[in-house]
């Protein structure tokens, strides 16, 4: 069955009609949903598992670089498109700072290489002696300055002396390297990758706009648009639209919205001019999908946003990347953005942030490390070790008496995420279905499972019953849906499981969005379900407390605390159904030991002071939008 946000208003609610009267003549839906994904065709629908029409949980990094990217080529990265995969599928690759890297939760189910399109495979072309690059005058440079040309790198860029390098074939070759790999690498029904790349845009501040590009299948463009041809993000969408056209279909994801200065979700287009109509269905129809989580930051909520959630705080970036200038918050910020777009649908008619969420990891090591323990930061021997990313004292002060590293980017840096994916299958049609319809989530690095479904019509104690998938599917909407307004108030249906390899759960919460009478939005933290039988106050909306610690001297934490599983059927307190609004799910677990706790305790020195000792590790489902009558 279609969600019912692709159906007209009357027939949506018919089904909803013929979903009560099963319940009545049955005493069950009968009408479960039909899985649209389908075996790709590298491979025949025999050879691959059989599709779960009610979808299975996928994990996978859709953010990762290797040699072919500038910035990690410069940090002594060497490794390849082909050893990312074979990282991502369990096996161990070298690091430059010397020790081997290998993820500890088990193999990704997919994952797609992103190298910058911006000068492609040119800094490994500069190294080598048999290409005519090596012998151009800023090659030699970069040489000279290596370990440390990022530099001397972006010094080239700011006066053109890259620019005027004749780098296609450069470009070229890294392209089908990348290609290549994607294309050996794809076993539908066990391990799926995407052809991709990241667009690095910026703003003449220093903003960051970047995207990554996924593509649906094995048809991808002859070269990748970069920032080369244009820095403005609208002119990308135009480009994806157009190979669109030709059979290439594909999807962007923008991230670190935390670091753009404000721009990532601004008001305005790139140049300056109110948004309108057009501009949000082309950004929807190119960008349904935002990282909401990765090395550098989460981008969620801010404090100074959202000062009543007492949550907000958590692995927070607050540069502009690749500078140490402040980065404002508003414009920058998932929350802020879904909350805007309300209002914006509510005064004009449209709305150009309605985004599902998943997470990644944007390593530049070819290895992502989620896991808080087995964590190596992001570029190369720039921070691949505890004293280089500021973490513990070097072995000795600075000039100036500092006993740490002066980078202080480096010790804000988190070690997340993945994307969580809800499809039939393990292929690559089934999982950029499941995107397309943002049936998708984030984790901060566990991998901690989340569903989120809304109906009218769902019965009392739905959550405990063997038919809840069903009934949730055929009576109602997934995350990335809309729900149409039926008079009465919806049921949210909201579920957690916990990642064997991490804390057990401590609460599931819904985060609301409306817009008031007035036209201004409002925002509320509701939790939902509890952990060791605490029960939500309903003054407060919170949980207690469930007494859960950690041992910071050898990082163990409570192992009689905490759920394995959450889940509740939820009705909102505050509801109004002429009100148009926004949920999604985030569920904490307890508190566990920050990465650079980690790195401490195995250096023998005492935690950093300044840096979070603990943290509660979370996921975000994508939200689910409430459409009052008349939509």
């Amino acid at each position: 069955m279609r969600s019912l946000n692709a159906l007209p208003a009357i027939f949506a609610r018919f089904l909803v009609i013929t979903c009560v009267i099963t319940f009545v003549i049955a005493g069950f839906a009968a009408c479960s949903p039909k899985g649209d994904g389908s075996a790709s065709g590298d491979t025949s629908a025999a050879a691959l598992p059989a599709p779960n029409p009610l979808r299975n949980v996928y994990f996978g990094d859709l953010h990762v670089h290797t040699k072919h990217s500038f910035d990690a080529y410069l940090f002594s990265v060497r490794a390849t498109p082909d050893d990312a995969y074979r990282y991502a599928k369990g096996e161990a690759i070298g690091h430059p700072s010397g020790q081997m890297l290998q993820l500890q939760s088990g193999p990704l189910d997919f994952q797609g290489v992103t190298d910058h399109a911006m000068y492609l495979g040119l800094m490994p072309a500069m190294d080598d002696p048999q290409n005519e690059l090596y012998k151009l005058d800023v090659a030699k440079r970069l040489r000279d300055a290596s370990p440390n040309g990022f530099a001397v790198a972006l010094q080239a860029m700011g006066n053109g002396d890259l620019e005027s390098t004749d780098w296609k074939p450069a470009q070229k070759s890294a392209w089908e390297d990348i290609i290549q790999a994607a294309e050996h690498h794809n076993d539908p029904g066990h391990f799926t990758t995407f052809i991709a790349y990241e667009y690095t845009a910026t703003t003449s501040e220093r903003g960051n706009l970047h995207r990554n590009v996924i593509f649906r299948g094995s048809k991808a463009p002859e070269a990748p648009m970069s920032r080369v041809e244009s820095t403005n993000p609208e002119d990308l969408w135009d480009w994806l639209d157009g190979l669109r056209e030709q059979g290439i279909d594909s999807l962007a994801i923008p991230h670190n919205s935390n670091g753009s200065n404000g721009s990532m979700f601004s008001l305005a287009t790139f140049e300056g001019e109110p948004l309108d109509a057009d501009y949000a269905e082309q950004r929807m129809r190119n960008e349904p999908l935002v990282e909401i989580s990765q090395v550098k930051g989460t981008s969620e909520v801010h404090p100074l946003l959202s000062p009543n959630d007492e949550w907000a705080d958590f692995e927070i970036f607050p540069y502009r990347i690749a500078t140490q200038l402040h980065s404002e918050e508003k414009g920058s910020y998932v929350r802020e953005a879904l909350t805007n777009g309300l209002v914006m649908q509510q005064a004009d008619g449209f709305n150009p942030f309605r985004f599902g969420f998943i997470a990644a990891t944007d390593t530049h090591n070819a290895a992502g490390t989620p896991e808080e323990y087995n964590y190596s930061s992001k570029v190369g021997t720039a921070d691949g070790t505890p004293a280089a990313r500021g973490s513990v004292p070097l072995d000795e002060p600075l000039e100036d008496g500092s006993a740490y590293s002066r980078n202080p980017s480096f010790p804000k840096f988190g070690a997340a995420g993945l994307a969580g994916v809800w499809a039939e299958e393990n292929t690559r049609e089934s999982l950029f279905n499941a995107m397309r319809r943002k049936e998708t989530f984030g984790t901060s690095g566990p991998r901690l499972k989340v569903r989120f479904f809304a109906g009218f019509d769902y019965p009392s104690g739905l959550e405990n019953r063997v038919d809840m998938l069903e009934t949730a599917y055929a009576c109602g909407v997934s995350m990335g849906g809309d729900l149409l307004a039926s008079g009465a108030a919806p049921k949210f249906l909201v579920w957690a499981m916990r990642d064997q390899a991490s804390a057990p759960l401590q609460r599931l919460q819904v985060i609301k969005a409306a817009v008031n009478s007035g036209g201004k939005s409002e925002e509320q933290v509701f939790d939902v379900a509890c952990s060791d039988g605490g029960k939500v106050d309903p003054s407060t909306h919170r949980c207690p407390d469930n007494g859960a610690t950690v041992n910071v001297t050898d990082c163990s934490f409570s192992q009689d605390r905490g759920a394995g599983e959450l889940k509740a059927l939820w009705t909102d307190p505050s509801f109004d159904a002429a009100q148009r609004s926004v949920y999604y799910v985030r569920v904490l677990e307890n508190p566990t030991c920050r990465w650079s706790t980690w790195d401490a305790i195995r250096a023998g020195v005492q935690p950093r002071e300044g840096l979070p000792v603990t943290i509660l590790e979370r996921a975000w489902s994508s939200p689910i939008w409430y459409v009052p009558a008349g939509g």
